[in-house]
C-alpha cells in the first residue's frame, strides 16, 4: 500500500492499482471543462468508494482536496451537442477512459484486469 497526505488526511492506495492520470492531466481537463460555454456536470468516484453528487463547478470544486484520491470521473454533458466538444478536449489531454451512455468516464487509477483506452 502506498500512502500520502491530502488535505491533512492520510490516504492509502492499493499498490495493485495502475495510475492513469497525474496532476497536470487533471488540471488540463479541469481548465478545459471550466472554459466551456456550458460546463458539464461531473461526479467523482474516490478510492474510498465515495461517489460524489453531480457538480458543475470545475474551477474550484473539482480540484478541492487534490486529485490523488480520484479513481474515476464521470463527465455528464448537459446536451448531446456538448459531447463533441467534450470529446475534443478529452482527446487533446490524452487521458484514459471511454464514452458511456450518459457521457464519458475518465480514469485516475485502473484496477487489475481492466483494459482502458486513451481518448
Amino acid at each position: 500500500m502506498m500512502q500520502w497526505k491530502s488535505a491533512g488526511v492520510a490516504l492509502r492506495r492499493d499498490a495493485s492499482l495502475t495510475s492513469a492520470a497525474n496532476n497536470t492531466k487533471w488540471d488540463e481537463l479541469r481548465l478545459a471543462m471550466h472554459g466551456m460555454a456550458s460546463s458539464p456536470l461531473f461526479r467523482c468516484m474516490s478510492l474510498s468508494g465515495h461517489y460524489s453528487n453531480p457538480d458543475a463547478e470545475w474551477y474550484y470544486h473539482f480540484r478541492d482536496g487534490g486529485y490523488e484520491d480520484i479513481e474515476f470521473v464521470d463527465i455528464l454533458p448537459h446536451a448531446e451537442a456538448d459531447r463533441l466538444e467534450i470529446l475534443s478536449h478529452l482527446k487533446a489531454t490524452g487521458l484514459a477512459g471511454h464514452a458511456t451512455e450518459d457521457g464519458f468516464r475518465v480514469y485516475g487509477y485502473v484496477r487489475p484486469g481492466r483494459a482502458v483506452d486513451r481518448f
